[in-house]
């Protein structure tokens, strides 16, 4: 990091032997419209790397300058951007969601022109692949089919090479795409995490966490909530993120249709629903603690999400705090119960908790136990990311620092971060995250 070459060749003024930078073309399906060019308009592919353990990696920089498809922008990103993106990668990673990873951010004085003046920053990015949904769809509606079948050999050969010599294998590599597309979105529904935009361009056809822009983890529990102001629609609330994983792959079928046959795709589009909702129902399981697949869970736990969101009590802190739910006889569990508006509700549903952990032999400090290594006690709330940015614009990174750590271990409890794990202020509730976040 002391190395003039590592601030050169990371902040965009300098190119190591063997880089050819590009900026990437793709097409998308915006807000549910399709737009037939995109591309990296602000961020430009350096080269890919292979590190000591054989694996690929792609090298990013984001908010580098104009490229060939800016379309009027200044290609610039900004620091609060810059610095939400760098955290969320660690708190995903953190969490064991899959992701684009960051590895370092670089800052600036250059002034760029957003909702206001505000400081510019880049971002290296990581990934295996920073191929889209949006980049087949680009050759499919071109008519380029050619391209579209190379584009699919490469990412078949490099990301699923099992499938080089299968039959069907642009079917079966679109299987994968779906299976990977639902257990993702399912890692994001049972952590409380909203996505904002979810474009066909900002789906990773590997199934990783891709773009983070007008992102928000939950505070009080909310099923419709929306983290991006500018969706006055809805489309990307928090419950329709598992529906639009479906509508982007149905998109991302259509593109396929020229290298694969109508009925396969089909086929694998109907898999989608019952692989989200087995793995949601998995880690919902295991978030309250159960062990054995039994009927009825899946009422216990909507339940369960219904009385968090008629009390507007906190997802995080109270998945977390359910861990101490005792089942003796006669237990009230009186700091759990205080979460709740009303008892009364509370008091049935766990009556109904308490039956059905004693029903399968659950005893309470393995369970806590088990509970407290998926029910995280840190997430990047909002208002952290806030005031981490805003310590930030004064040159001084050390929230980020104490942040970025905090997030790598987000399920054990760490001396002197307790504030971390607070429900935010009155002022950190609501605040409005724009895409240019």
């Amino acid at each position: 990091l002391m190395r003039p070459e590592f601030t050169a060749l990371f902040g965009g003024s300098a190119l190591a032997t063997g880089m050819e930078p590009l900026a990437m073309l793709y097409s998308d399906h915006q807000f549910g419209v399709y737009v037939p060019q995109l591309g990296d308009g602000r961020a430009i592919l350096l080269g890919e790397v292979t590190n000591e353990r054989g694996e690929r990696w792609d090298l990013h920089l984001k908010g580098a300058g104009m490229t060939p498809f800016s379309r009027d922008g200044d290609g610039r990103a900004v620091l609060r951007s810059t610095i939400r993106e760098y955290l969320c990668c660690a708190a995903m990673r953190g969490l064991g969601i899959p992701t684009t990873q960051a590895l370092c951010l670089v800052g600036s004085d250059d002034k760029v022109y957003r909702e206001q003046v505000e400081t510019g920053a880049m971002l290296v990015r990581m990934a295996p692949s920073h191929v889209r949904f949006g980049t087949f769809e680009v050759f499919y509606y071109r008519k380029q089919h050619e391209h579209l079948k190379t584009l699919a050999d490469y990412v078949i050969n490099h990301h699923f090479p099992h499938l080089h010599d299968a039959g069907e294998k642009y079917a079966r590599f679109f299987t994968e795409v779906v299976e990977r597309t639902a257990k993702l979105i399912a890692q994001w529904q049972a952590v409380g995490w909203a996505h904002g935009v979810m474009n066909t361009d900002n789906m990773s056809i590997l199934g990783l966490t891709l773009d983070y822009g007008p992102y928000g983890f939950m505070d009080d529990y909310d099923a419709g909530f929306i983290c991006n102001h500018s969706d006055h629609n809805g489309r990307y609330a928090f419950n329709q993120q598992p529906y639009i994983g479906l509508w982007n792959l149905s998109c991302l079928a259509q593109a396929l249709l020229p290298l694969a046959e109508k009925d396969a795709l089909k086929a694998a589009l109907e898999t989608y629903q019952p692989l989200y909702e087995r793995e949601y129902l998995k880690l919902m399981r295991a978030k309250v603690g159960l062990v054995d697949e039994r009927a009825g869970d899946d009422e216990l736990i909507r339940d369960f999400l219904g009385l968090l969101q008629g009390s507007q009590a906190d997802y995080t802190i109270v998945c977390r705090e359910l861990s101490t739910f005792s089942t003796a006889d006669g237990a009230i569990n009186e700091q759990l119960r205080q979460h709740f508006l009303n008892r009364d509700r509370f008091d049935e549903w766990a009556a109904r908790y308490r039956d059905r952990l004693r029903n399968e032999c659950n005893r309470d400090e393995e369970r806590r136990d088990r509970m407290i290594r998926v029910n995280p006690r840190y997430v990047l709330r909002n208002y952290l990311a806030q005031t981490a940015i805003e310590k930030a614009h004064n040159k001084d990174f050390s929230e980020v620092d104490r942040l970025f750590t905090v997030l790598q271990d987000p399920f054990t409890e760490q001396p002197g971060m307790e504030a971390y794990a607070f429900p935010p202020p009155n002022w950190g509730k609501h605040l409005a995250i724009s895409c240019s976040s």
